[in-house]
């Protein structure tokens, strides 16, 4: 499978229509993201726009500050001050969440996109059980539903997520990280949402159980046929486990191409060297690191935010930011390197 996966400048300007064949379940056009602090205005996120059709997986990668969870939050419209959503549309089918009211929006979440948080051990109410919080889930947007109905569905979403329907009389406290998480997974699907933004669903989790819940949300996804983000930093699960890969850097997509393309042949120098530190049998105890450190988003480099750290930069890359373009491939790429091939 492969997704429709399109960024802002050149790219940006074609229709993920042509290009899919099909029109996109998701469409996030220019989205930004700007936190303002006593030192200053951070931009974290910044012209960020792609597409994803419906039963498709697309993985978020880069290092920690690099956008990846503020996108996820600025797409459910939960950025909060002194985080302000600056520009920017998200259509999920035919609906424009950033046009939406307040109490539109609040019926949205669920409904038309559902976030798993990170970090399942603190996302559930600690002294309220399993069940009654699903109950609360479904009753804010189906107020009218019968409570038979409800627990029904309550029940077929446990299911889904290989867990026994006595988990809705159970607290938090009495379940595993793994059912957890599951548990988190099948509040996102109780009303069959068209897109499921999963946060780190496998952070804190060992690797029997990161497993079992990413073949949850596989087996979750092809049930409903929703389009799935998956944001992390496992690469070994993302090789696994998505269709296209976007890699972010200081608020920005800086490539984004099919899971095979990225670790055959990554193109932009970031990714190059994220997939270069990757552990492999024929260097085995061998590691590269990427030099330097991100940059503070209050204080990133003129040009190419990546320039100081990257192996390949040229004198341009000090001084003009380079544009987002559709490589003769389909892949798009945010370097200079790539102007002539675009």
């Amino acid at each position: 499978m492969s997704s429709t996966v399109s960024t802002a400048g050149e790219a940006g300007a074609r229709s993920a229509f042509t290009a899919a064949g099909s029109p996109p379940v998701l469409r996030v056009e220019h989205l930004e993201v700007t936190y303002y602090t006593d030192l200053g205005r951070a931009k974290a996120l910044d012209d960020v726009t792609f597409s994803l059709e419906a039963g498709q997986k697309l993985g978020m990668v880069g290092e920690s500050g690099s956008g990846k969870s503020t996108m996820a939050l600025a797409m459910m419209r939960m950025i909060k001050p002194p985080g302000r959503i600056e520009a920017g549309k998200v259509t999920v089918g035919t609906t424009e969440l950033m046009g939406l009211s307040e109490e539109q929006m609040r019926k949205a979440r669920l409904s038309e996109i559902a976030y798993i948080p990170q970090g399942a051990m603190n996302s559930l109410n600690p002294v309220i059980r399993i069940g009654a919080q699903m109950v609360d889930a479904i009753r804010s947007h189906l107020p009218n539903e019968p409570r038979r109905a409800i627990e029904e569905r309550c029940t077929h979403a446990l299911r889904s997520v290989d867990l026994d329907p006595g988990v809705f009389r159970m607290y938090a406290h009495e379940l595993s990280g793994g059912m957890k998480q599951r548990v988190c997974i099948a509040i996102g699907i109780l009303l069959q949402p068209k897109v499921i933004i999963a946060d780190e669903p496998t952070s804190a989790l060992d690797v029997v159980t990161q497993r079992q819940v990413m073949e949850t949300i596989d087996r979750v996804q092809d049930e409903i046929n929703a389009a799935v983000i998956l944001i992390g930093h496992d690469m070994g699960l993302m090789a696994q486990f998505v269709d296209r890969v976007a890699v972010m850097y200081a608020g920005r997509l800086v490539e984004v191409s099919t899971v095979r393309e990225m670790f055959t042949e990554p193109k932009h120098p970031y990714a190059q060297a994220l997939i270069s530190s990757l552990p492999n049998l024929e260097n085995k105890g061998v590691f590269q690191g990427i030099p330097g450190l991100a940059p503070s988003l209050l204080r990133l480099p003129s040009g190419c935010a990546f320039h100081p750290r990257c192996g390949k930069m040229m004198d341009m890359c000090r001084t003009a930011r380079p544009d987002t373009r559709m490589l003769s491939s389909g892949r798009t790429i945010t370097c200079h390197l790539y102007n002539d091939e675009a």
